[in-house]
């Protein structure tokens, strides 16, 4: 399990093991895992050129110490320090290692006041601007010196300068990271869209933090693995979940096709179908071991639905099982009450749900996603590149498995249809959304194999995918 914490429950155990450890031990700690996640990237020291920008924090104080450390190793380490209140001790171990430190007083300078060489020959630059506890956007100063080395790639130093650290949000320029080296634990920043974005490849640092419970995880293929319901050796199609699908319509007869697709995964024993007769006969057609209307585990409604969603999910009501709520049947999730439920928005559908425009949705979605979950009170699934699932007082989980190519119509239903099965075999809808999730994201990349993909791929790489997490 990847698990991030907010900049309060980090700054709290950075105390707690600061009182423990000699004065500067810690800095230490981070600036030498700093410097080793440098000298991986850069193939060594000897010879290499490297910028830091340093701001007034201990993230300057990071990037000071761990340049000392490269200069010791035969790089060429140049600080631009970015504020008067540059960590004294960092400055003075750089310059002692043989490093070179210069100030620009104003954003107006150009970029040979820096630096006496072209800036865009350094091979890397150590963004030590702004700490996990700095606020977007960045400073003038900042950004001209970033643009001063356009191109150049970036290591930042716990979190990319000028990034909404527990939003995930992006509210203005910042630094776009090809590595983001972090200490003690993931930061919300390097899980969350649009935020993750900006942080490239994140490489954790354990500094020996002793953490609470995180504000948001993501599973790993391990933990997936331990959620997966497997049959017992007695089992039998009744006891291994039933799962219904009211889905598809006369309009979109694609998407019951799609939908009963994800359910009918192996997952559960069993699928039904209820929905257009003619559509019916296309799922037994295509699935002859789909079954008609029935006592069900949990329902699949709403995808392809069109004018029956709301009689759909009336009926699916009726029956007392959990839901899964998507599509046309979104419009009427105010309906559920109390009934155990998993509702599958994508960003334009919160939207409309929330009262929103779409854009706010997808500029915020960490803060959006938890503001459905507390007005519906369920589990609330945001589809997206990285999948938010939240329920009150729950960690948000975020899906980081999957591939720009399940971008693709139709996909939505499949996983509608996969999550349905999960309830039926008995998990809560917080880990069957979250599972359900990462098992599509998953089967998306081994049908993709870096090529495009149509919804009905990713449903029939779902059983290999399972296969991989039970033998």
């Amino acid at each position: 399990m990847i698990r991030a914490h907010t900049v309060e429950q980090v700054r709290a155990a950075e105390a707690t093991l600061l009182a423990e450890l000699p004065e500067g031990a810690l800095m230490q700690r981070a600036a030498h895992g700093l410097a080793h996640a440098v000298l991986d990237l850069l193939g060594g020291g000897y010879g290499r050129r490297v910028l830091l920008l340093v701001g007034s924090g201990d993230n300057g104080g990071d990037a000071l110490y761990a340049g000392a450390v490269l200069a010791r190793r035969g790089a060429y380490v140049e600080a631009w320090l970015l504020s008067d209140n540059a960590h004294p001790g960092g400055v003075a171990a750089l310059r002692q290692a043989g490093g070179v430190v210069r100030r620009l007083d104003t954003a107006s300078a150009s970029a040979s006041d820096y630096s006496t060489t072209n800036p865009r020959s350094f091979d890397v630059v150590v963004d030590g601007i702004v700490g996990i506890g700095g606020r977007p956007p960045l400073r003038e100063e900042a950004v001209a010196a970033l643009e001063a080395v356009a191109g150049v790639p970036v290591v930042a130093v716990d979190t990319p300068s000028g990034v909404d650290v527990d939003g995930g949000e992006l509210v203005g320029p910042h630094v776009e990271a090809a590595v983001t080296v972090t200490f003690g634990t993931h930061k919300i920043a390097h899980l969350v869209d649009p935020a993750s974005t900006a942080s490239g490849v994140v490489h954790l640092v354990d500094i020996g933090l002793d953490l609470p419970e995180p504000a948001l995880e993501a599973l790993q293929p391990a933990d997936v693995a331990t959620l997966l319901p497997r049959p017992d050796p007695h089992a039998q199609k009744y006891n291994r979940g039933v799962v219904g699908v009211r889905a598809g319509s006369a309009a979109y007869p694609g998407a019951a096709l799609l939908c009963v697709a994800g359910a009918d995964c192996g997952l559960a024993g069993m699928v039904r179908y209820v929905g257009d007769p003619t559509v019916a006969d296309r799922v037994r057609a295509a699935r002859p071991e789909v079954v008609g209307d029935g006592r069900v585990q949990a329902w699949v409604v709403g995808s392809g639905s069109h004018d029956g969603a709301e009689e759909a999910l009336r009926a699916a009501l009726a029956d007392d099982v959990p839901l899964v709520v998507d599509a046309d049947a979104l419009a009427f999730a105010d309906r559920l009450g109390a009934a155990p439920a998993v509702l599958t928005p994508h960003a334009g559908e919160l939207a409309t749900m929330l009262g929103v425009e779409r854009d706010e949705i997808e500029a915020a979605p960490l803060r959006h996603v938890r503001a459905a979950a507390e007005t519906y009170r369920t589990t609330v699934l945001l589809k997206g590149r990285h999948t938010l699932v939240a329920e009150p007082d729950r960690p948000v989980r975020v899906t980081t498995s999957g591939t720009p190519w399940l971008a693709t119509a139709g996909a939505g239903d499949v996983l509608s249809g996969v999550i349905g099965a999960l309830l039926a075999a008995g998990l809560s809808p917080y880990d069957a959304a979250s599972v359900g999730s990462w098992l599509h994201g998953a089967a998306a990349t081994l049908a993709s194999q870096g090529g495009p993909i149509v919804a009905g791929d990713v449903a029939r790489a779902l059983p290999a995918v399972v296969a991989t997490l039970t033998g």
